[in-house]
């Protein structure tokens, strides 16, 4: 027997505009936090604790990438489980200690540790957040909510980004680029805890009142057992797996780019100022490009604009290798950033076009699995090469993988986009 829903229950953006814009504000809280080490961290490896080995220096980033990815496989099968917003409060918990680790680390060890927490409290809140704007858009606006998500999300990476390398021109490595930390910690977690609604009223109208999608192998419409989910999202469905691969390598590039790129342009005789500004510039351009290309897949489609946009980010990594002066630094940053807003929102939206209701938000989560699970391949690959081949052999090899990643998006997926879906199988 169908649950009875409330009346005052609407799918979309405008009839929920007020809880979304909460959780685009408690996503930008949850950006910033990563956005804290995207400039300094590895720096501190090395001039606070003497590590030369890049491989050991990005064991932070290993950590994190592990820890996130298990974090957003829990939080998918959770939310579908106990609720969205338990799992939100979680995440802030464990992100509240973090920048207290990083200003009081005697060793290394504790930065690690730091990132582990760090890597919880991404993948519940980063998870939560994106399931919980599926869940108030419904089916016709995904690609324009995703990409408000992700716009909010890194934009603060951004800016935080930029902020502590700043803070660290004039201050030093710590503790102060580190204090906003406790700020933004503190406040995403007020607002989650007293202002965020629970969502999953929105789930059950919209399964309630969804049409059957005869062209769609995945829509299972009762809720199938994990296993179901994770081999229809990691390998049974071609357009899953596509942006599962896909996802993956997105964030392989991402992890060597955030542990790589700053040691590279440092090396390279880069003021801390400049390497601030470059990255700062990629999640800059991939945060606010998002506000347009979320939407546009919700009008183009979701395939092309996921392969287009990983072969657009290995012409970027690739310009870091041939570049020899801030201005082309900059701009490779940029055309990187402008790769991944094509990529990033668009992915998610894919994931949730073929996912029934039932169970979407269990597929985001072992599609965040995949992706994040890119970012400890991706530090343990490029530490690797790095130490045995050197940094520009290593971004080489990430961008190689990236253009691959594209062909196989343009080979293997079909189209997702529902509109399109339907217009195919009517002809």
């Amino acid at each position: 027997m169908a649950q009875i829903i409330p009346t005052s229950i609407r799918l979309g953006l405008r009839a929920n505009w007020q809880q979304f814009a909460l959780l685009v504000i408690v996503n930008a809280f949850v950006g910033a936090m990563v956005g804290l080490e995207r400039t300094i961290v590895p720096l501190i490896a090395a001039q606070d604790f003497g590590l030369v080995s890049k491989t050991i220096v990005l064991t932070f980033l290993v950590s994190f990438g592990v820890v996130k990815a298990l974090a957003n496989l829990f939080a998918g099968r959770m939310s579908d489980r106990i609720g969205r917003k338990q799992i939100l409060v979680a995440g802030w918990l464990a992100g509240l200690p973090v920048p207290f680790l990083i200003i009081l680390a005697p060793s290394w060890g504790w930065v690690v540790f730091a990132n582990v927490l760090l890597g919880i409290n991404q993948g519940l809140c980063w998870s939560t957040t994106v399931i919980m704007k599926i869940d108030l858009v419904g089916p016709q606006q995904r690609g324009l909510a995703m990409g408000l998500n992700e716009f909010a999300g890194y934009l603060a990476v951004s800016l935080s980004a930029l902020m502590t390398g700043y803070l660290a021109a004039t201050f030093g490595l710590r503790p102060v680029p580190f204090y906003p930390g406790i700020a933004f910690a503190v406040l995403g977690l007020l607002l989650s805890l007293f202002f965020v609604r629970e969502t999953r009223l929105h789930v059950r109208y919209e399964a309630q009142n969804q049409p059957q999608d005869i062209a769609t192998p995945s829509q299972i419409t009762r809720e199938p057992s994990f296993a179901e989910i994770l081999l229809l999202t990691s390998w049974k469905d071609r357009a899953l797996f596509a942006a599962s691969q896909a996802g993956m390598v997105n964030n392989l590039n991402d992890g060597m780019i955030w542990g790589l790129m700053p040691i590279f342009l440092a090396g390279a005789g880069l003021p801390l100022k400049q390497v601030a500004l470059i990255a700062a510039a990629y999640p800059g351009v991939w945060g606010v490009s998002q506000l347009i290309t979320g939407s546009l897949s919700d009008r183009w489609g979701r395939k092309w604009m996921i392969a287009i946009g990983m072969w657009v980010q290995a012409v970027g990594i690739g310009l870091f290798i041939i570049g020899q002066s801030f201005a082309v630094w900059l701009g490779a940053a940029m055309l990187l950033g402008l790769g991944t807003a094509f990529v990033y929102p668009t992915l998610l939206a894919a994931v949730s076009d073929v996912a029934h209701p039932a169970w979407r938000a269990s597929a985001v989560g072992v599609y965040r699995l995949w992706r994040d699970g890119g970012y400890a391949l991706g530090a343990l690959l490029s530490g690797v090469l790095a130490d045995t081949l050197g940094i520009p052999w290593a971004i080489a090899a990430i961008g190689g993988l990236t253009f691959l990643s594209g062909l196989v998006v343009a080979v293997v997926m079909y189209e997702t986009l529902p509109a399109r879906r339907y217009k195919l199988h009517s002809d």
